[in-house]
């Protein structure tokens, strides 16, 4: 059996690396957020350990950059289907969708670590920097939001 053209057999390798593409950078910023934030949680605590649990917000955010990262690998191994029925351009496009919330979510990731590890130290020295500290954290989480909705945008389009 020989497939057409615009079906070529090897059409969903893409849409398959598409949905790694998501988990696995996604998954690599939030590790890397949380493991520097996290160092600058526990330097901070042995000086101001009643800031610990206020401190965590940095851990949270770049957990939910992984979260993004899994939805949309869900939805793309969701649409991926047999190479006679599966397009090569739908491939590209759940290649590119991963790619855009992967490489998002990893630079927001290491964002989030980034800020988090000296805002947390920054706080137990000084806590009025708490507020700026979440502002600039939900800034670069908002990154990792952005390529999100860029894949959505190309999932569903």
């Amino acid at each position: 059996m020989t497939l057409p053209e615009e079906n070529p057999i090897y059409g969903p390798f893409f849409g398959v690396m598409g949905a790694v593409a998501a988990i696995a950078f996604t998954t690599l910023g939030s590790a890397y957020g949380t493991a520097k934030s996290g160092t600058g949680i526990a330097a901070m605590s042995v000086m101001r350990p009643e800031l610990i649990m206020k401190s965590i917000i940095p851990v949270v955010m770049a957990g939910i950059v992984a979260i993004y990262g899994l939805v949309v690998a869900i939805l793309i191994a969701g649409a991926i289907q047999e190479p006679a029925n599966y397009p090569l351009h739908k491939g590209f496009r759940h290649l590119g969708a991963g790619l855009s919330v992967g490489i998002s979510g990893l630079a927001a990731g290491f964002a989030i670590g980034i800020v988090g590890d000296a805002g947390v130290r920054g706080t137990a020295q000084q806590p009025r920097l708490y507020v700026g500290m979440i502002l600039i954290l939900i800034f670069a989480e908002v990154l990792g939001l952005y390529g999100l909705i860029v894949a959505v945008f190309m999932l569903f389009n």
